[in-house]
């Protein structure tokens, strides 16, 4: 079995949203994101859309596996994040080791509204 490495670019970048400059990290890629997954099973979609980053969790891959089953369950690390901006949506990057990453939009909620993965 080979191993495929795929680079994805990452630009800095200072985003106006809701009245304030916001440092963010945009990918170099659209991703589609799912409304409302139950679990990574249901992701998917066609919606392409920006990412930009405001900030990256970090999991252990236990945290990580148990949070995937459960993408609907109130997070207190997810409160109040995320929103969307023109054809973009504002991002917690989710990552564990040896899993996909993750990309949570809120949507100011509290739990995994919309979702995208890659990897």
């Amino acid at each position: 079995m080979s191993t495929m490495t795929i680079t994805i670019e990452r630009t800095p970048r200072t985003l106006q949203f809701s009245g304030q400059s916001i440092q963010i990290e945009e990918l170099s890629i659209r991703l589609p994101f799912s409304r409302k997954p139950a679990d990574l099973g249901e992701l998917g979609g066609s919606d392409q859309h920006k990412v930009y980053i405001t900030e990256t969790k970090e999991l252990t891959t236990a945290e990580f596996d148990t949070f995937a089953r459960s993408l609907l369950v109130s997070r207190d690390w997810l409160r109040g994040k995320g929103g969307g901006t023109g054809d973009g949506y504002l991002c917690v990057e989710v990552t564990a080791p040896g899993r996909p990453y993750l990309y949570i939009n809120p949507e100011g909620g509290d739990y995994a509204r919309y979702v995208a993965r890659l990897g």
